[in-house]
């Protein structure tokens, strides 16, 4: 058995490009609201993790889909942790929920008009080259730790775990029944992988789920294979 990790404080990895870890987060926020836990919404590049050789870095680019929205939020951090917890939901849920694009500067800059903040964010946030550093930093410790996607939890001790991967996320005690089994997964250190089959009907739910993620996405999915 493992040993006493504390539960009452997480830190929930995410990209918010990743369709299963926008889910996943609404879930999150449940259990957080319900337990009174402690979530430190951090980052994780996918672009990166996936980045194919002789490429250029997103820290590279003038403007990288992911890496960009996680520079804004990693400004807004700063100010206030709060902020970018409400800049992940509110661009994850335009993107993943209304088929919008948060990786477009100019609709970036409408969605924090609608937070009440200052749209000239996106410009300061770009223009600090320090935000690479707070993503770049988040992205290797989740890789240190064997880290190769996103939902990420880590716990104290370096605890960690993928997922829980998911659609519909469950909402008032069933939220809290599967926060119970996640976190008793940490119990038994040799337990690497489960996983559930996908049949048709599960892969038709899983298609409309992530319709609006599909139209509004200008990118093309790559995944290098997991550990």
């Amino acid at each position: 058995m493992g040993s006493e990790v504390n539960l009452n404080s997480v830190s929930f990895h995410f990209d918010v490009m990743c369709p299963w870890a926008y889910q996943t987060s609404i879930w999150m926020r449940e259990v957080r609201d319900r337990l009174d836990l402690e979530v430190d919404w951090c980052f994780f590049s996918l672009e990166e993790i996936n980045r194919t050789e002789g490429k250029k870095h997103p820290w590279e680019r003038e403007w990288s889909y992911g890496w960009s929205m996680m520079r804004i939020g990693a400004f807004l951090k700063r100010i206030d942790p709060a902020l970018n917890d409400a800049w992940y939901f509110k661009s994850g849920t335009a993107l993943h929920m209304e088929g919008r694009k948060p990786h477009d500067p100019e609709v970036a800059r409408l969605l924090l008009t609608e937070m009440d903040q200052d749209p000239s964010v996106v410009d300061e946030a770009l223009s600090d080259s320090t935000t690479h550093d707070d993503v770049k930093r988040d992205h290797e410790i989740v890789t240190s730790l064997g880290g190769f996607g996103v939902p990420t939890l880590v716990f104290e001790g370096n605890e960690r775990i993928f997922g829980p991967v998911l659609i519909n996320p469950p909402t008032g005690e069933e939220a809290e029944k599967l926060w119970s089994l996640v976190t008793g997964w940490l119990e038994f250190p040799n337990l690497y992988e489960m996983q559930r089959p996908k049949m048709p009907v599960d892969l038709e739910k899983i298609s409309e789920t992530f319709n609006p993620y599909v139209k509004a996405r200008d990118w093309e999915t790559r995944a290098n294979p997991t550990p």
